[in-house]
């Protein structure tokens, strides 16, 4: 054999060996969602679509949520490697249950649930829903009600079931009812044909709940925390382009798997989080989006714990790790 044969050979097989181990590094990986497809999970879908969870190593599956979906069983049971939680007190919920799980990353700087009211209903501040009834579903009486009840001398009477329709508020002008700042007000536009006020829980009741968590087994996180660190630095990307750049790649996925949703409640729901700072404002200026603070985490904790929804010996920080996150991952594409 010559000696440019043999050269010829060996590079050969060194393009056929990259070449084999490019191909096993794309980790198969899986997430559920919150709900089903929507702008709310949009930079998931961004990070699919362009090809930055590819980039990272990563073969990634979204799996849609949905109320008939126990999302957080199946993470505890290991059917998904990562899920999209609602809020901050779902993680703690883990802690106080013994679930093996914990989040990695905050997408939501701010939980976008609001309040809303009738324009002419004499409502200007969230005091002012004292003694008005209030429409919320079964869960939040056992998440944020409590907080607001403590801060606002709110009363367990004033509540009425939330079922996720709208004639009820359309036809009641007294009444205030619970939803989303990206989803509630659209629908109240298109079928009251007014604008509702809309009071942030976040904003107008200094509630400090996380939301849009990324979640996943504490087990993953000790046995592979680079597989974990690719998932959210891929997962970031896909954000910042979501918010920033070119979101429609994220969209044609979003209504492929969800052909209820439409292009003007997708605009909407990115126009609000935009307008909101739902994914990047406080603490993701400057540490960049998916940040999480030990003092963020402590606040929250606290206010929790003077409402008596939970003991003050839970070890409270078992719920999250800042391990991946706080890095200023890709921050330039904000620019």
């Amino acid at each position: 054999m010559t000696m440019t044969s043999a050269s010829l050979a060996c590079a050969t097989a060194l393009v056929a060996l990259f070449g084999a181990q490019a191909a096993m590094a794309d980790d198969k990986v899986s997430i559920v969602t919150s709900w089903t497809a929507e702008a709310e999970h949009g930079g998931f879908y961004e990070a699919l679509a362009n090809g930055y969870y590819k980039k990272h190593g990563l073969d990634v599956t979204i799996r849609q949520g949905g109320p008939q979906l126990n999302s957080a069983q199946m993470l505890a049971a290991a059917a998904v490697d990562f899920r999209v939680g609602s809020n901050s007190g779902g993680d703690l919920n883990f802690v106080q249950n013994s679930v093996p799980a914990i989040a990695v990353a905050a997408i939501f700087q701010k939980e976008p649930t609001v309040l809303l009211a009738h324009p002419d209903a004499g409502i200007e501040t969230m005091a002012d829903m004292k003694g008005h009834a209030i429409a919320i579903s079964k869960v939040s009486i056992d998440s944020w009600w409590p907080f607001l009840r403590a801060k606002f001398g709110f009363e367990d009477t004033q509540i009425r079931p939330y079922t996720f329709q709208l004639a009820p508020f359309l036809t009641d002008k007294s009444l205030v009812q619970q939803g989303y700042v990206t989803s509630e007000p659209y629908a109240i536009e298109k079928e009251g044909g007014f604008k509702p006020k809309i009071f942030l829980l976040a904003d107008a009741a200094g509630y400090k709940s996380y939301a849009t968590l990324i979640e996943t087994t504490t087990k993953l996180v000790e046995t592979n925390p680079d597989l974990v660190q690719r998932f959210v630095d891929a997962s970031i990307e896909g954000w910042y382009e979501y918010m920033y750049g070119d979101p429609a790649p994220a969209n044609v996925l979003i209504k492929k798997d969800n052909p209820d949703m439409t292009d003007a409640q997708i605009a909407y729901s990115i126009d609000k989080m935009k307008e909101f700072g739902i994914v990047d404002s406080g603490d993701s200026k400057t540490l960049g989006i998916g940040a999480m603070t030990d003092a963020r985490w402590k606040d929250f904790f606290e206010a929790y714990v003077a409402v008596g929804l939970y003991p003050k010996d839970l070890d409270y920080k078992k719920a999250y790790t800042l391990q991946f996150v706080d890095k200023k991952h890709d921050m330039e594409a904000a620019k």
